[in-house]
């Protein structure tokens, strides 16, 4: 049913999209580096990589400059438009694809690169491969301020590796152990309800079960 509603969503959005993606691949041609797309290696369902897709946000070859593959708040390897492009989401959205492909599902945990799948605890790892990672997820709704997160903390790889990356891998296990379609949809709604009210806290309401987050973390969720 999930996979089904995966192809029938991604398949719509991609049609109905179309002409917005137009739009931005000739404005990311005119401007920045010329670049439409960027496509990275993330970790996939079963451990194998996939070739995750984006709009090109970032500077060429940002992975190997500054914190690498962990990104901060105004970082400064930020394009201009893509600033926009990804406070909005605009730039995961042409992941439809690796949903149409069944490389990802629509909710799921968020795919990681080598780097940030590494800063899961082990048991994390061995649970989130066993699912289609996703475009949104627990993980990304709880955090979707991240990277401010990151960039307002002392030492931003400590925090991240510390603090962040154990306790979003309880989320994930717990998405994982609780996956049913009851869940998929209330996560697709509460995405898109995160898009429009970023400070919302419904999430804890509606799924009462998430595991709690460290003292470390409630003052910054």
């Amino acid at each position: 049913m999930q996979r089904l509603f995966d192809i029938l969503f991604s398949g719509a959005a991609l049609v109905v999209l179309s002409p917005m993606f137009l739009a931005l691949m000739v404005v990311l041609r005119l401007s920045g580096e010329g670049e439409i797309f960027f496509l990275q290696e993330r970790i996939g369902r079963g451990g194998r990589r996939i070739k995750l897709f984006k709009f090109a946000t970032m500077l060429k070859n940002s992975e190997h400059i500054g914190t690498g593959t962990v990104t901060l708040h105004k970082d400064p390897r930020i394009l201009p438009i893509g600033g926009l492009l990804r406070k909005t989401k605009i730039n995961e959205l042409p992941q439809l694809l690796n949903i149409f492909k069944g490389d990802m599902s629509v909710i799921g945990p968020r795919p990681q690169t080598q780097r940030c799948f590494d800063a899961f605890p082990e048991k994390s790892q061995a649970v989130i491969v066993r699912v289609r990672p996703g475009l949104s997820g627990v993980g990304s709704i709880v955090f979707r301020d991240e990277e401010k997160m990151m960039d307002d903390h002392g030492n931003a790889d400590h925090f991240y590796d510390e603090i962040i990356m154990p306790y979003k891998g309880l989320l994930e296990e717990w998405y994982v152990g609780n996956s049913s379609l009851y869940v998929y949809f209330g996560l697709i709604a509460l995405t898109i309800w995160a898009v429009i009210f970023p400070k919302t806290e419904i999430i804890w309401k509606l799924f009462k079960s998430l595991p709690k987050p460290p003292e470390d973390l409630r003052k910054v969720l």
